[in-house]
This record gives C-alpha cells, sequence and structure tokens, in this order.
C-alpha cells in the first residue's frame, strides 16, 4: 500500500500496489503495522456495505458526534464514486474546508476518513458499490450530518444530483457561528 497525505489533516489517500500475474491479481488493503507505520493507530469493528443503483445517487455527509466519533476506512469495489471528505475539527487548520478523489474499482484506491471529519460521495456509475470499515459502532443517537449543498462547505457535485435521501435533504445548512465537532 502507498499512503498519500491529502489537503486535511488525518485524510488519507491509500493506493494499493497489487501483485499480478496470469491469473490476475492480489493485494493487500488493510494492515494494522503499515497503518501504524503512518500514525493512524486504529481498530476497525463495523463493516458496511453501499449498493447505489444510479448514476448520480448522493449519500452523506455523514459523521458521529462525541463520544461516538469514528474513523472510516472506504474502498469501491465496483463502480466509481466522487468521495468528499469535509473537515469538522474546529481545532483545525482546514476547519470547513473539503476535498474529493476519484474512487473506482479500476482506481484501486482508498481513503482513510479520521473522527471530525463528515464523508459522503456521489455515484459515477449504475451499480456502484462500496465497503466501509468504521472503527466505531454505529450509535443512532450520535448521527451528525452536513446538507450535501451547503452554501457555506460549497461542494461542487461533478453531475446532476438525481438521487438523495429524505433524511439527507432535510439536513439544515450551516452558519458563520458553526462550533464544528468537539473532538
Amino acid at each position: 500500500m502507498k499512503f498519500e497525505k491529502s489537503a486535511i489533516e488525518g485524510v488519507y489517500l491509500i493506493h494499493l500496489e497489487p501483485l499480478e500475474d496470469d491469473r490476475g491479481w492480489f493485494s493487500r488493503y488493510f494492515c494494522q503495522k503499515e497503518f501504524a507505520d503512518q500514525g493512524i493507530e486504529t481498530q476497525f469493528v463495523q463493516f458496511n456495505h453501499s449498493f447505489n443503483v444510479k448514476k448520480g445517487t448522493v449519500r452523506g455527509m455523514h459523521y458521529q458526534k462525541a463520544p461516538h466519533l469514528d474513523a472510516k476506512l472506504i474502498r469501491c469495489i465496483n463502480g466509481s464514486v466522487f468521495d468528499v471528505a469535509v473537515d469538522l475539527r474546529k481545532s483545525s487548520k482546514t476547519f470547513l474546508k473539503w476535498i474529493s478523489v476519484e474512487l473506482s474499482s479500476k482506481n484501486r484506491t482508498m481513503i482513510f476518513i479520521p473522527p471530525g471529519v463528515a464523508h459522503g460521495f456521489q455515484t459515477l456509475e449504475d451499480d456502484t458499490e462500496l465497503l466501509y470499515h468504521h472503527t466505531g459502532f454505529y450509535s443512532p443517537g450520535s448521527e451528525g450530518a452536513l446538507h450535501h449543498n451547503d452554501p457555506l462547505i460549497g461542494i461542487e457535485w461533478p453531475n446532476a444530483i438525481i438521487s438523495v435521501s429524505e433524511r439527507d435533504k432535510a439536513h439544515k445548512f450551516l452558519d458563520e457561528n458553526y462550533l464544528g465537532v468537539q473532538e
């Protein structure tokens, strides 16, 4: 694995380095030691699988609030997504900034999202699937979310948004007094 720091502290793009032969390829996509060598000390406790039927679907921008903050490792295993991370840590130099990366089954890139950073994506193809590895158990009372079109954040989605859950549409916009995620 090759770790690439992003413009948001603690968010890493992770590129698989497959071993290929005439049978196909093999690659490790998690090694506790290699993650620890990057300063990422983590233990995953929950794995989730997301399937998305249509291109243009948006999911997010989700996070868990204290005391249930969690980190995520996300990998696209079919299709492709425009994946977004938004820094909600008030103490961070990149507070309320966002980055994006294309995750796809072809480029084999993953993204590691630390606690206090919201995550979401837009599908770039029909029938797109992602795997999520979480360091914390889902806690319904600690759910947090940003509106996907919040003008304070200004995410530039690459395609027309054709599908968003009613719940995600209902998230309120932030204002300039937003205090961020309490770490």
